[in-house]
């Protein structure tokens, strides 16, 4: 039991479950819109299954990539891989059971969530390799991410819809944005070892103005989402409320001052999603 318990606590926190809470609220508010208030209970079930399978199985890969160049990173050094505490036998093993899990509750959902499912774990899986390629590997993440609405919307309709696309353009500014001031913590590594980054290409300032375009993009797209979908006063006031969020995360961390990035990237971006999903699906509930 003992040795059980251990191997669950290592393995939860090899694919960080907790970060869980950045995609999930944003593949329940694409369903609600989907569905125009919510989803059948079935349909609301599987896609949890999948987004749990999904991002397990990405985490899991993006560590199983990552081990060498985790190695060497003080920062990473103690993850679970490269300190010793599984073995790549078993993560793989973990990485192939989660996408078999994601691919049984897209073939639960519809033809089409099935026939896409291949596509999506591409996506999830070739963010783990960007790094070495582009500096622009922000983006792919806050795709891989932002893919989760869109899903929904298909689980729910089994069409897509430009709609659902604008949902995943705001996700993946978000994503994009927050991995970019993230990336800053590792911008001396990243350039000593050869991996690609906007810190690494631009410099901490031009990262920092970067990720605030970025999150400015995201901005404009929120209020642009309103209109697309004819949410009222409560979704506005979720909307001003995450942008403000958004502009307090930008004010507690600077080029010259890291310290708080945990509580920016963390925290802040857990809030920032619940904050989204409460009060999109509150319009969208009081309006039915």
């Amino acid at each position: 039991m003992r040795s059980a318990l251990h191997s669950t606590r290592v393995t939860l926190e090899m694919i960080k479950w907790e970060h869980s809470i950045f995609a999930l609220p944003f593949a329940l508010t694409g369903a609600v819109l989907a569905a125009g208030g919510w989803p059948p209970l079935r349909v609301l079930g599987w896609i949890v299954v999948c987004m749990v399978g999904a991002r397990s199985a990405a985490m899991a890969f993006n560590r199983l990539a990552d081990a060498e160049i985790d190695a060497v990173n003080p920062r990473t050094a103690a993850r679970a891989l490269p300190a010793g505490h599984v073995s790549r036998g078993f993560v793989i093993t973990f990485t192939l059971i989660s996408s078999a899990v994601f691919v049984f509750g897209a073939a639960m959902l519809n033809r089409l969530t099935l026939e896409l499912a291949p596509l999506a774990l591409a996506v999830i899986f070739a963010y783990s390799y960007m790094k070495r390629m582009t500096r622009w590997s922000h983006l792919v993440l806050g795709l891989a991410l932002g893919i989760a609405p869109a899903a929904a919307w298909i689980a729910v309709r089994g069409s897509l819809s430009p709609r659902a696309a604008l949902l995943t353009a705001i996700v993946l500014l978000w994503v994009g944005g927050f991995d970019v001031l993230y990336a800053c913590q590792d911008f001396e590594h990243d350039r000593r070892v050869g991996l690609h980054s906007v810190p690494q290409a631009f410099g901490l300032r031009g990262a920092f103005w970067i990720a605030r375009i970025m999150h400015a993009g995201m901005a404009v797209l929120l209020f642009l989402m309103l209109h697309a979908f004819g949410l009222g006063i409560v979704a506005l006031l979720g909307v001003v409320l995450c942008v403000a969020l958004l502009a307090y995360e930008h004010a507690i961390v600077s080029p010259g001052d890291l310290r708080r990035m945990n509580a920016a990237f963390f925290t802040l971006n857990g809030i920032i999603s619940v904050v989204f999903f409460i009060f999109i699906a509150a319009d969208v509930l009081h309006r039915r």
